[in-house]
């Protein structure tokens, strides 16, 4: 394997993905979310705003010039064609986007959150491990309408668009169970660090990938 040993972090909805990436963070592991590199190659005068624009004209634009996403999400949810245009112009600019990142990782290995990592599987190969946060559906739901004031319909329609939970879990390498209180995590992302490190050494020792 060459360059950094990258963990892919995913989970559904509400199942806690930044609250766990900023326990690996605080134990000095690099932290990157495709979302936020979604969001920074989609600013005015970005790449993926020309495209955007280019590609689906001015009408996506809000009055503070800046792409109005609301409005992007809200065809992409209701068109699969429109998603499907709008994720091939955005995918390969993100996917740069994220190498140019993680080429600059330090830490011994680094964690790449991706809440669609297995619906989509874009960045599915660039991950030499999957870790799974997991935690009931109804506590999914409860944390989703407490943070963004949604319905419960409205929530589990999200949810519908995600793998099952059932999935999700037979595809993770490694599982961190945030169905509880806050503090549960800190032990489990313990553990995980150790084995992250030491796989990221024999990585590093043996050119292998390190998954298994």
């Amino acid at each position: 394997m060459t360059g950094p040993f990258v963990v892919g972090l995913t989970g559904g909805i509400g199942s806690g993905k930044s609250r766990v990436g900023a326990a690996f963070a605080a134990r000095g592991a690099d932290v990157l979310d495709a979302d936020d590199v979604a969001h920074a190659i989609s600013q005015r005068g970005e790449a993926g705003y020309l495209a955007v624009v280019a590609a689906f004209g001015p009408g996506f634009v809000g009055t503070d010039g800046e792409l109005d996403r609301a409005q992007l999400r809200q065809h992409a949810f209701a068109d699969p064609a429109f998603r499907h245009r709008l994720e091939a112009l955005l995918h390969p600019l993100i996917a740069a986007r994220i190498e140019e990142a993680i080429g600059r990782w330090r830490s011994p290995y680094g964690l790449l959150v991706v809440p669609l990592l297995l619906e989509r599987g874009g960045l599915r190969s660039r991950v030499a491990r999957v870790l799974v946060i997991d935690c009931p559906e109804a506590e999914q739901v409860r944390r989703v309408q407490r943070r963004s004031g949604l319905a419960e319909d409205e929530v589990r329609r999200i949810m519908a668009t995600q793998l099952p939970r059932a999935e999700r879990l037979a595809q993770a390498d490694d599982v961190v169970d945030n169905g509880g209180p806050p503090d549960d995590i800190e032990a489990q992302v313990d553990v995980l660090d150790r084995r992250y490190r030491e796989l990221a050494r024999r990585a590093r020792e043996t050119g292998d990938s390190g998954k298994g």
